[in-house]
């Protein structure tokens, strides 16, 4: 582990302790997100930046001039379904792009509490039809974080259901696939987490089921059958308390007959990726995305 990793964790968890266990309401926890909004770097020099209207779905579309025009990566964010932005992830999509030699559709899902499950979904599955219909979906590829990753797991659930053409794979970062909270590692590793809280991640859950059954699989897809599903890359540290999110997702997609590789990286915390500008190891685990992306939709 690198010595930049060290001093993110140490970083991270004294904010953590700083904010403290009591949730912080989402408009305030939105607000201060968007005075940092403000000091992400943008994407190098070429690379075009556009909104978009995915068949209703507001996104936002990012091409490095390494882009292939025929390739294309779903971009779904993380945040617990109840922050994230296009603005936050600037310095991290161009990357995902560059890596797999594809544009990038970033989603700007719908937001719980004012639009709970399954609202978030429908978005997913409505800016991947869209989607469909521009790229051949044997040249798309989900990618999604923390909750976007289970969030990407899910959508695939609920397209093969509906008869739809998959995508030709799927990558998920540290994905909550389980928001009826049952993982060990959520107790196990709470401490030892430097970004995830407790309290947080329960409350993040009922903004969004708002009553919903947590075990519903288009909610918590490591309840549903992954029969089906195209290969699925998954990234996840073994401190962070989604940690058994991941493994048991990978475990339930390979008992249903999928390919599904994990990749658990000692300590790193959660979203390291995203810190791929000051972290060897976020660079690396981009590196491995790339090269999965690629022998599938390249």
């Amino acid at each position: 582990m690198s010595w930049q990793v060290e001093f993110l964790r140490r970083c991270l968890a004294a904010l953590k302790r700083r904010q403290g266990s009591r949730p912080m309401p989402p408009a305030q926890v939105r607000h201060r997100l968007k005075l940092i909004e403000r000091i992400v770097p943008g994407p190098p020099a070429g690379t075009q930046t556009a909104a978009v209207d995915a068949g209703g779905v507001p996104a936002v579309r990012i091409a490095v001039p390494e882009a292939r025009e025929d390739l294309c990566v779903l971009y779904l964010h993380g945040g617990g379904y109840v922050i994230g932005s296009a603005a936050l992830y600037r310095d991290f999509t161009w990357r995902i792009g560059r890596a797999a030699r594809a544009s990038v559709l970033f989603v700007d899902y719908r937001l719980a509490p004012e639009h709970p499950f399954p609202v978030a979904i429908e978005d997913a599955v409505t800016a991947y039809r869209w989607l469909a219909d521009q790229f051949d979906p044997r040249r798309i590829a989900f990618v999604g974080d923390s909750a976007g990753g289970g969030l990407a797991l899910a959508a695939l659930l609920k397209l093969r259901d509906e008869g739809h053409t998959l995508p030709a794979a799927a990558v998920a970062l540290s994905p909550w696939t389980d928001l009826a909270l049952t993982g060990p590692s959520l107790h196990a590793n709470a401490t030892a987490d430097p970004v995830l809280e407790t309290s947080r991640v329960i409350k993040y859950s009922h903004d969004y089921l708002a009553g919903a059954d947590p075990r519903y699989p288009y909610a918590s897809p490591l309840y549903g059958d992954g029969s089906g599903l195209p290969p699925v890359l998954i990234q996840v540290g073994s401190e962070e308390m989604l940690r058994d999110d991941s493994m048991r997702m990978a475990d339930k997609l390979k008992a249903a007959g999928c390919e599904a590789e994990i990749d658990v990286c000692p300590r790193l915390p959660h979203g390291w990726q995203l810190y791929a500008r000051i972290l060897p190891e976020g660079r690396q685990a981009i590196e491995r995305i790339g090269a999965f992306l690629e022998r599938r939709i390249g």
